[in-house]
This record gives C-alpha cells, sequence and structure tokens, in this order.
C-alpha cells in the first residue's frame, strides 16, 4: 500500500516506528512547520520531522491545511491508498479526507466515544478513570466522530500524562499495524460510535495549571499534577517564591486536616511539604524553582526555611 502519514509529536513519532517496524513505510510524511522554542528562539523541528530523517521518508510541511492548493495538489500526486493520523494538531477536511483511496485512519488515544477533541489523555487522568486506551477509527469531517475499526486498553496505574503517552504511542502503533493489516486483506468491521456516551475535551490551556491550594481538594491537585506533566505543570507560589509540583500525593492521615485551614502548611520535613487544600491533605514529594532542576522536598528544605504558619498562595 502506498501510506501517507501525518503526525507531529511524540506520541506520533512513536506509532510511525511501530508502523515501519511491522512493515508499513510510509511513502510521504506530513507534519507541522518546524517552531521556535525556549528562550534561545530555537528552531526545533517535530519529533515526526526527526524520525522521518532518519528513515529516510520524503516530508512536507504546510503552514496551513485549508485552502492549500499546493499541499492538495502534492497529495493527489503521492496517490495515497491511505492516510495514517496521529496527533497531527489540524483538522482535515473534506476535500484532504476525500484523496486517499481508503480514506483516512486516525489513532486517537482514548476509547471512543469517550474523550473525543485534543486533550484524551489529560482528560482520563483528571477524571479518576483506571483504564483508557487507543481507538483507530475511520476518519469524517466530525471531531473523533468516525466509524471505529479497532480498540485496545491500557491501565492508568497513577502515571503522569508524559508516561502514559508513551505507553499509548506504542499500543496505537501496534493496532495501526493491524489495522492496516486488516485493511489490505479486506477483513475491517467498522463500528458506529454511540452518540449518547460521547463526551469532548478542550484545549489544555497554560492558566490551567496555576492554581491556589484552597479551590481544589489533595485529590484533584494530585491528577491535575499527573496531568498536566510535563505542560503546563502545576504552578503555586509560597511567600512571592513560585514553584511548579512535580509530584504531589494525598496525605491518608486524616487527623492532619481537622482545624487546618486551606493553603495553609502544616508540615514540613524530609518526607515532603503538608499543605492543607480545599479538602484533604496534599504532600509535595518533588518541585521545582524557576530555572532550576526539580528536587525532593528534603533537599529544598535543607536550602529554604519554610514557615508553618505561611501559605501557598495562587501563581500569578
Amino acid at each position: 500500500m502506498k501510506i501517507v502519514f501525518m503526525g507531529t509529536p511524540k506520541i506520533a513519532a512513536d506509532v510511525l516506528r511501530k508502523m515501519v517496524d511491522a512493515g508499513y513505510k510510509p511513502g510521504l510524511v506530513v507534519t507541522q512547520p518546524d517552531k521556535e522554542k525556549n528562550r534561545g528562539k530555537k528552531v526545533i523541528p517535530s519529533e515526526v520531522k526527526v524520525l522521518a530523517e532518519e528513515l529516510d521518508i520524503p516530508i512536507i510541511q504546510p503552514e496551513k491545511i485549508r485552502g492549500n492548493v499546493e499541499f492538495e495538489e502534492t497529495l493527489k500526486a503521492f496517490s495515497p491508498d491511505v492516510a495514517v493520523v496521529a496527533a497531527y494538531g489540524r483538522i482535515l477536511p473534506k476535500n484532504i479526507l476525500d484523496i486517499p483511496k481508503c480514506g483516512c485512519i486516525n489513532v486517537h488515544a482514548s476509547l471512543l466515544p469517550k474523550f473525543r477533541g485534543a486533550s484524551p489523555i489529560q482528560s482520563a487522568i483528571l477524571s479518576g478513570d483506571e483504564i483508557t486506551g487507543v481507538t483507530i477509527m475511520q476518519m469524517d469531517e466530525g471531531m473523533d466522530t468516525g466509524d471505529m475499526l479497532l480498540k485496545g486498553e491500557i491501565e492508568i496505574a497513577g502515571m503522569n500524562a508524559e508516561e502514559l503517552s508513551d505507553e499509548l504511542g506504542y499500543l496505537g502503533g501496534k493496532l495501526i499495524a493491524e489495522t492496516l493489516s486488516a485493511l489490505e486483506k479486506g477483513e475491517l468491521n467498522p463500528e458506529k460510535q454511540d452518540e449518547a456516551l460521547a463526551t469532548y475535551t478542550g484545549m489544555i490551556k497554560k492558566d490551567d495549571g496555576k492554581i491556589d491550594f484552597a479551590d481544589f481538594s489533595a485529590l484533584e491537585i494530585e491528577r491535575m499534577t499527573r496531568a498536566y506533566c510535563p505542560w503546563p505543570g502545576v504552578s503555586v507560589v509560597y511567600e512571592e517564591t513560585p514553584m511548579k509540583l512535580c509530584k504531589v500525593s494525598v496525605c491518608n492521615e486524616k487527623q492532619m486536616s481537622e482545624g487546618g485551614t486551606p493553603s495553609e502548611v502544616i508540615k514540613a520535613d524530609n518526607s515532603g511539604i503538608y499543605v492543607m487544600t480545599k479538602d484533604g491533605v496534599l504532600i509535595i514529594e518533588e518541585l521545582q524553582l524557576p530555572g532550576k532542576n526539580k528536587v525532593e522536598a528534603g533537599a529544598f528544605l535543607r536550602g529554604h526555611k519554610i514557615d508553618k504558619k505561611s501559605f501557598c498562595r495562587m501563581c500569578i
């Protein structure tokens, strides 16, 4: 089959790697343009571009998709049998969806119809789900509304979004290889999604990680810390010093939360910094100051004094 692959971040690169390992090497890769990152404004290629160059696959990086006649003509000239799309980052209009003979197949990181949209991995963690997975889907013009072709499940098991993304990328690559094999043999069995069960996710914003301990429970902050890793992270301020929470847990000692005020530091030692929340006590086990490496709470306390009467306030 002539395959075009469309993807951008690491999870898409993981899918591409597994596809190639399974014998399905695309003849063309489409990925987002290189972008300036970090303070040095260094131009960084996408993870998919880096891998495609390593695999010697031709690459195109259109600035836009909709209304891009040159891009449309390039795809038509390539004449793909199928397009595999994994976290490409742009919505494909109908004129692009219709080019591949067998259409476009999407690798979506949730068990559809749950968590359609832009942030399914983070949403699964924030919701406290124990199980998530990957759905291989025949794309249509809707937002992740197409027929399901194959599914696979995975336990979240306390993973953060970065760790879970790695696992889902591996699973997605395995499932897309199985899907392409079934497509070649004419053995696909599309299944309609149940619209009554559909839920949607939005884009994660930088400000989503700026919190006040008084607004969230310890359990909610623990989930947010995992969901927003590595970006945007969960940030708080302690006596005008911003800090990012890297690893936290929920304190199970109920007596510690009795009589405490939300945002109050009630204990600080080598085991962590214990902070009252809207409901329950959160233990900060690992944190990071601006421009510094992340450190365990015990190491942080050896260089910084924490007054138990002080408060962690919302990051501005």
